[in-house]
């Protein structure tokens, strides 16, 4: 008995779908509107964090006061992207960051920008673990994340 072949097709799938933001993200975004950058204090362990969470990931109580943190911070991990993937708004080459910003105690996913980035070699001379970072505001506001265009090396 011959050995029978599989057909297969090769396709894409893209799912729409919509994310309820909640009380604490849609504040959040709304304050980003306004440029500030809000975290929230957790009233046990006096931990602010930013992105504001509605209860305290270490102690399990709620979250209920608002913070306002720096528009500064250290730059605490970064990565220089320059393949593109699916679905990916921003042009290669950027660089994704975690920032802890002054007055939180927790890590800002965001970009680093405002430089030239098509050099790999000079990108690693400015952009350094510890190095410290400002937030650039998108002239334009929309409530989201992007309200906040990227962060330019303050050193």
């Amino acid at each position: 008995m011959a050995k029978e072949e599989h057909r297969i097709v090769k396709g894409q799938v893209t799912v729409p779908y919509e994310l309820a933001l909640g009380r604490t993200w849609s504040a959040f975004y709304d304050f980003l509107k306004e440029e500030r950058i809000m975290g929230k204090k957790c009233g046990n362990c006096s931990r602010v964090l930013v992105p504001p969470r509605s209860f305290c990931p270490r102690c399990f109580v709620d979250m209920d006061e608002w913070v306002e943190v720096s528009q500064e911070g250290v730059l605490e991990t970064w990565v220089y992207v320059n393949m593109p993937f699916f679905a990916q708004e921003i042009r290669i080459p950027f660089i994704s960051a975690q920032i802890r910003l002054d007055g939180s105690d927790s890590g800002f996913i965001h970009q680093v920008a405002g430089i030239d980035l098509q050099d790999f070699d000079r990108v690693r001379e400015i952009v350094k673990l510890g190095s410290r970072v400002r937030a650039v505001w998108n002239p334009e506001k929309r409530g989201n994340i992007l309200d906040i265009a990227y962060f330019e090396p303050a050193d």
